[in-house]
């Protein structure tokens, strides 16, 4: 489960606690398509019939979609997801309408020349607009666009649901990757700046710990054993209470992505709700809402080896420095980014939506 899937599942089970009833539609590769219901919810899935540019399509969703917008109050789209503005036009939505703006469209440049016009038809009929985070409606063009009528609820987890591992879990990391560990976090993709973390690894002897598969593993592997590092740890893809006993057992958590394909970071907000100290980069989104430079953790340019591998020397030297700044980013944890937070005010702008009259 990605980022973006998580998020919807929290809102959806959030919101079900406050009394909304909740439907989930979504694409997906298994030919026994269908739906399930969990946590309260119900996800409905239909048949992906082809991919263009990370984009999924399916023949059987437009009169699925078209059959459950009769029968709800109210419809939340998630964005970016073209084939989803296709099946909103196509279906011809007279209901309240609202879209989380997860992320700026940025590698798919020549592709955007031709979605854009669809884009801006579509985030205009949409009644209410969310952004995740301050930082990103500030810097994005297209949202800034839409100004009048979006509204900031950043992403919210509930730590309650995360799975606690054992102690003998527990014991085999500690005595596997030792007692002082830098942690990465993720699916392995092009704009994670994994290769700046690499490089920054060099000259170094602090263990760098990478957790996730995905595209460029491979690409990432060759540049560690081309530099030939021995501090630099690929574990793969692991399960929830693994990853969860390495959030508890590493000394820092890094998130060094470098283009604002990155619009928020889960993960990086897992580290700070397991009380840990962050280094990240500065790329005008949500990352550096979470993590605020000099309290929660440090901010780096990105695409700067050098001042990544300074960042981390820093928190490395400093172990009562570093402790404050993971109990900070504990503390912004809980101030701004609960998964009940979260649906709280998510719940307030469906009701709104659904009676925008004054009381």
């Amino acid at each position: 489960m990605g980022g973006v899937e998580q998020v919807i599942a929290q809102i959806a089970r959030g919101t079900h606690q406050l009394g909304v009833g909740v439907d989930v539609l979504s694409l997906t590769a298994d030919p026994q398509a269908g739906t399930v219901h969990t946590d309260g919810y119900r996800a409905h899935r239909a048949r992906i019939n082809f991919e263009i540019a990370s984009t999924g399509f399916s023949a059987s969703a437009f009169l699925q979609f078209k059959r459950m917008a009769k029968e709800v109050d109210l419809i939340h789209y998630h964005f970016p997801w073209p084939f989803m503005d296709m099946v909103h036009f196509a279906s011809r939505v007279n209901k309240p309408t609202l879209v989380t703006y997860h992320s700026d469209i940025i590698r798919q440049k020549n592709l955007l020349r031709v979605y854009r016009p669809l884009m801006h038809r579509f985030l205009s009929s949409v009644d209410s607009i969310v952004a995740t985070s301050p930082n990103y409606l500030a810097t994005s063009d297209v949202l800034s666009q839409y100004a009048s009528k979006v509204r900031v609820i950043p992403i919210g987890l509930d730590k309650a649901a995360y799975t606690t591992p054992t102690q003998d879990r527990l014991r085999h990391w500690r005595d596997a990757l030792g007692p002082k560990f830098f942690l990465f976090v993720g699916v392995l993709r092009y704009y994670k700046g994994l290769h700046v973390l690499i490089e920054a690894a060099q000259d170094t002897n602090f263990p760098v710990v990478i957790v996730g598969a995905g595209p460029i593993e491979q690409e990432l592997r060759d540049q560690v054993a081309r530099l030939g590092l021995r501090n630099v740890f690929f574990l793969g893809y692991l399960d929830e209470a693994d990853k969860v006993a390495l959030l508890m057992l590493c000394y820092a958590v890094l998130f060094p992505s470098h283009l604002r394909s990155e619009a928020f970071g889960i993960s990086l907000l897992e580290g700070a709700m397991f009380g840990k100290p962050l280094i990240s980069s500065e790329i005008g989104t949500g990352t550096t809402y979470i993590n605020i430079a000099g309290e929660t953790g440090l901010v780096v340019p990105p695409s700067d080896p050098q001042a990544l591998r300074q960042a981390m020397q820093t928190l490395w030297n400093h172990p009562e420095e570093a402790a404050r700044m993971g109990q900070c980013a504990e503390q912004r944890y809980w101030e701004h980014f609960t998964a009940a937070q979260m649906a709280k005010s998510y719940f307030d702008v469906y009701s709104v939506l659904l009676d925008p009259s004054p009381s």
